[in-house]
Formats: structure tokens, C-alpha cells, sequence
């Protein structure tokens, strides 16, 4: 089993998928935090999620297998599955930014359930991800590797979406998509590592696809899913301490509308 046979710059090229989804995800989220209104906060986020999870987690997975082979033996992988762990990554991101991008007013109590959430969300992805893989033979994980991929993608994914609520200057905006993209790829490779590998030569051919049969349509997809939030900050207006008071206000408008409803 290599986990590098295409060369050691794969591991540069996924980690800075990574960072550059987590970074514009992160972004996005920021927007959200002081969008003028709960409709416009849930486009904020969702484009969030998709850059995140659809980029910063499952296309740096993506990226990461290119390298991993079982010399003399082929690799396949479930379609079906595959693509449920890309649902299952923007789902579950969606999710951990909602609890700590959903409002302008801001608890310790949303930072740390959002950072398991998302944290939960990389390894949801991964060993849903993984599932899809077949091999001549089967495998099996380690599990104090894996408790430990589950630690560092919660720890580091809290520290980022700390750094993106807390710090408005843009460098640490994007130190936040660092942190959390060594996060994602901190967790991959750990996860990775959990993999015990079981081969039998006898066995029949796996069924499925090789990975490099549907690359072209993955980065074509991964493209649009960058472009359409990165536009979105671009031309979104700059945050201003004015803006984040009518944002925190209609935040609290909101909640007292929905405490009298109640």
C-alpha cells in the first residue's frame, strides 16, 4: 500500500486545496455573521458549506487518493458512494455553520458545538469516502489512529472558525483557512495511516471505476463550486463597524419577533 505513489507533492497540492476551499468558505461565513438578513445569511452560509465541504474537505480527499495505490493490483471505487461523501461533507458543514454563523450575536456555547460539527463533518466525509474503495482484498483501521483523526479535525477545526469570528483583518482570515486546512489534511493522512490492509492475490478484480475515469467532471464541478463564492465575496460590500451594528440589531429583532411567536 502507498499512500504516495504519484510523488510527495501531492501532499502540497491537497493541502492547498484545502486551505484555498477553507480560506473562501470561511470567508463566506464571515459575510453571514453580518448579512442584513436571515434569508441572505442562509446563501451566505450555504455557499460556505459548499466551499468547504464540496473543496476544503472532499476534493482535497479527492486530490490526497490520486497517490494511494496496492502495487500490481487495482484500485476501483463506488460511484454511489463516493458521491454520497461529498453530500454528507457539504451537509454536516452546512450544519456546524449554522450554529456558529446563524446569528450575529455570538456564545462560546455555538464556537465549541460548531467545531465538533464541523470537525465531525472531515471525518464523516473521509471514512464515508473511504467506504467506497475497493481493493483485491479488504482493510481495517487502527483504532487509536482513528480516535486521533477524529481529535485533530475538531481541535483545529474550533481554532479556524475562532480565528474567522474573533479577527477581522484579511491575513488572519486567511491564517483561519491554514489552520483549518491542515486540519482536513492533518486528519486525512492520520486516518490514512489507521488503514490496515488485508490483500488477497486470488481474489477477483474489484468492481467499480478507476479514479482517474471521472478526474475531468470532479475538477470541472470544483471549479464552478469555487467560482460562484468566490465572485459572491468579491463583490459582496466591505464589513464596516456600522454594518455589523444593523446586522447585530436585525439579529436581535429577529429573536424577539420569535420569542413573541412563541
Amino acid at each position: 500500500m502507498e499512500h504516495f505513489a504519484l510523488g510527495h507533492w501531492l501532499l502540497v497540492l491537497a493541502y492547498l486545496t484545502s486551505v484555498v476551499g477553507c480560506a473562501l468558505g470561511l470567508a463566506c461565513a464571515v459575510q453571514a455573521r453580518h448579512a442584513a438578513n436571515p434569508r441572505h445569511r442562509m446563501r451566505w452560509l450555504v455557499l460556505a458549506a459548499i466551499s468547504i465541504g464540496g473543496v476544503g474537505i472532499w476534493l482535497m480527499h479527492f486530490v490526497a487518493m490520486l497517490g494511494f495505490s496496492t502495487p500490481g493490483m487495482p484500485v476501483r471505487y463506488d460511484v454511489f458512494r463516493t458521491v454520497l461523501s461529498a453530500i454528507l461533507s457539504v451537509s454536516a458543514v452546512f450544519a456546524g455553520l449554522v450554529v456558529v454563523g446563524g446569528r450575529a450575536k455570538f456564545g462560546w456555547w455555538r464556537l465549541a458545538l460548531g467545531g465538533v460539527i464541523t470537525g465531525l463533518a472531515v471525518n464523516v466525509m473521509h471514512y464515508t469516502g473511504m467506504s467506497a474503495l475497493r481493493v483485491k482484498g479488504d482493510f481495517t483501521y487502527e483504532g487509536g489512529l482513528v480516535a486521533l483523526s477524529v481529535v485533530i479535525a475538531v481541535v483545529a477545526a474550533t481554532a479556524a472558525l475562532w480565528f474567522a469570528v474573533f479577527l477581522d483583518r484579511l491575513s488572519l482570515r486567511l491564517l483561519a483557512g491554514f489552520v483549518m486546512g491542515a486540519a482536513v489534511t492533518g486528519m486525512h493522512y492520520t486516518g490514512m495511516a489507521a488503514v490496515r490492509m488485508n490483500m488477497d492475490m486470488n481474489a477477483a478484480d474489484p468492481a467499480g471505476v478507476e479514479v482517474f475515469s471521472f478526474l475531468f467532471p470532479v475538477f470541472v464541478l470544483a471549479a464552478i463550486a469555487m467560482a460562484v463564492p468566490l465572485c459572491a465575496v468579491l463583490m459582496a460590500p466591505a464589513i464596516t463597524p456600522s454594518a455589523t451594528a444593523a446586522s447585530a440589531a436585525s439579529a436581535s429583532a429577529s429573536e424577539k419577533e420569535e420569542t413573541v411567536t412563541v
